[in-house]
């Protein structure tokens, strides 16, 4: 797996496999998945990431 950000975009994509992409679907207005021809999925694409709170992936919080 392979994870990228861009951070002036604010979209996280997470890469799952390196298989040919056959079908994206976008499952809301800001998350989005691409499945191979075997049904697998190959990546996540969220949209404004750090608005969503997907990103960043782990947060520390102070007790």
């Amino acid at each position: 797996m392979r994870t990228t950000y861009d951070d002036a975009d604010d979209i996280l994509v997470l890469h799952l496999s390196e298989k040919p992409i056959v079908k994206e679907v976008s499952q809301d207005w800001n998350t989005h998945i691409s499945y191979a021809n075997d049904g697998s999925i190959v990546e996540i694409v969220i949209l404004e990431a750090s608005k969503q709170g997907a990103w960043p992936l782990l947060r520390s919080y102070a007790a």
